[in-house]
């Protein structure tokens, strides 16, 4: 054994050429050059990419220079026996690898790409019976001769037009323009619906948790207020509500006051039977870990707190609706969570089938006295049949008037369809929760299912007349999208929010005495 490894090393150094000062001194100054020219450049963090062909690429190229070879020929002769099953040449990029995305990572102020697609030859094509021999000198030798005549691609700077940037980002929330000012004399009356939803706050804390700011369209003020219970004095008697009005300080303004006006709804101790659906996409963008897999997770802790008279069917939809798990009782929880595990991602996402296959199944549940519910749970891509937001709010409306209503439950960033996800759950007279975490989907689905599932009031407005002898101006805080106008109030053909068992509405006007 020693005896071939004295061979080996004999015939690599009678292989390798002999360095070149001239070209190392040409070689150490361009590095420095590169150098300075780099400097500064940490502010901006480069984009994260997969540049696994680009970096054997330009590490074909480093071997082409006799320093580059006096450097890793030891390196070359274990790198020569890389031979894939098959023969495939493992430097040979993918076919769909094109120029404009051969770009090349470098800490220049420029960014390079390689001017030529194509790439020289393999090292070396042996076949499986050659590979099973010693590695020796002609072998050796030969390779580094093949190596020295490959022609190093050449390198020129990108144009303009190429760009390097992360995946895109297709998300899309509901917002509207922060309210305006309002003259208490010229309009003294403000009118909207309420809004219960908590997707804004989670979504908003899911940015922070990742070290980003979130978008400014996703922070719906009221959500981010009615997040958090506040102990409001709970009804007397049969009253369904308690109002709470108080009047405090502007933090940030010295010269104007906060009106908090809250609605605390009644508790209830006994419920009727529930029939629930479970409308789950498992399209190909819910793959991603905190999204099917979490919310698989999140709707296994819902199953506890539901009753023996419950009953659970499972709909899924991809590239087409199906029905998982027939009408099936809650006590029957092996049945319900191997439905659920078994669920895997893959297809578009026929969300209009999806729908109706679920409505068609919750409405064969229905019974008199009993409580229908879909919940919706997805990332909101529609991407096959209805995807109009105006088409999927008159669908929703249409089937609500049964009496099954449809919550949703968002998962997932990147291509977080929001702006869906409240049309349809304001339209189904439900509620839209964002689920990041198990910790928030506890809070959803377990502290505060009663008051998901079960209303206690459906189009609930509220009105408020301020006195132009006490208030000069005044502006609700937040609410944009639950905006009604004030013949609204009295017309029951405009629809409003829904307040659960339990649930409290916290709204606050900044007013100017």
């Amino acid at each position: 054994m020693t005896d071939e490894l004295d061979r080996l090393k004999a015939e690599m150094a009678r292989a390798t050429p002999a360095p070149d000062a001239d070209r190392k001194a040409e070689n150490i100054a361009l590095a420095m050059k590169n150098f300075d020219r780099a400097q500064g450049s940490a502010d901006t963090a480069r984009p994260k990419s997969n540049r696994f062909w680009i970096g054997v690429k330009t590490m074909t190229t480093l071997l082409t220079s006799r320093s580059g070879l006096t450097a890793t020929t030891g390196l070359v002769a274990v790198g020569l026996l890389m031979v894939t099953p098959g023969g495939r040449d493992i430097f040979t990029p993918p076919a769909d690898l094109s120029v404009s995305e051969a770009v090349v990572e470098t800490d220049v102020e420029e960014p390079m790409v390689l001017a030529e697609p194509a790439i020289a030859p393999p090292l070396l094509q042996r076949s499986p019976t050659e590979g099973r021999h010693a590695l020796g000198g002609d072998m050796v030798a030969s390779g580094l001769a093949e190596i020295q005549s490959m022609a190093p691609p050449r390198i020129m700077p990108a144009p303009d037009d190429v760009v390097v940037m992360a995946p895109p980002d297709t998300e899309a929330f509901a917002n509207e323009d922060p309210n305006p000012v309002k003259i208490t004399a010229e309009d003294p009356v403000s009118t909207f619906s309420i809004d219960v939803d908590t997707a804004a706050y989670a979504v908003v804390r899911n940015s922070l948790t990742q070290g980003t700011l979130p978008p400014p369209e996703a922070v719906r003020v009221e959500e981010m207020i009615n997040y958090f219970p506040y102990a409001y004095p709970a009804p007397e008697g049969d009253a369904p509500f308690r109002p709470t009005v108080s009047l405090g300080q502007t933090p940030w303004n010295p010269d104007t006051q906060l009106l908090h006006v809250a609605l605390q709804g009644a508790q209830v101790t006994e419920r009727p039977p529930l029939n629930l659906v479970f409308l789950i996409d498992t399209s190909g963008s819910m793959q991603d870990p905190d999204k099917l897999p979490l919310l698989q997770q999140s709707l296994r802790l819902m199953l506890p707190e539901l009753r023996p008279e419950d009953e659970v069917a499972i709909v899924t939809y991809a590239g087409s609706a199906g029905l998982v798990l027939p009408p099936t009782q809650a006590t029957d929880t092996g049945a319900i969570s191997a439905a659920l595990n078994g669920l895997s991602a893959g297809g578009s996402t026929a969300g209009q089938a999806g729908l109706e296959q679920a409505y068609a199944t919750a409405n064969a549940m229905a019974a008199e006295g009993e409580v229908t519910r879909v919940l919706l749970a997805t990332d909101g891509d529609f991407n096959v049949g209805l995807s109009d937001p105006g088409a999927l709010e008159d669908f929703i409306a249409r089937e609500r008037d049964s009496g099954t209503y449809l919550s949703v439950l968002g998962f997932g960033r990147g291509n977080l369809d929001d702006a869906t996800m409240q049309a349809l759950a304001q339209n189904g007279n439900g509620q839209a929760a964002y689920i990041d975490t198990l910790s928030e989907a506890r809070k959803v689905l377990v502290d505060q299912l009663t008051g998901a599932l079960f209303p206690i009031a459906d189009d609930v407005k509220i009105q408020i007349e301020f006195n132009p002898a006490q208030v000069a101006e005044y502006r609700l805080i937040g609410y944009e999208t639950r905006a009604l106008s004030r013949t609204d109030f009295n017309d029951d053909r405009v629809d409003a929010g829904e307040i659960g068992a339990g649930h409290s509405v916290t709204a606050i006007y900044e007013i100017t005495p």
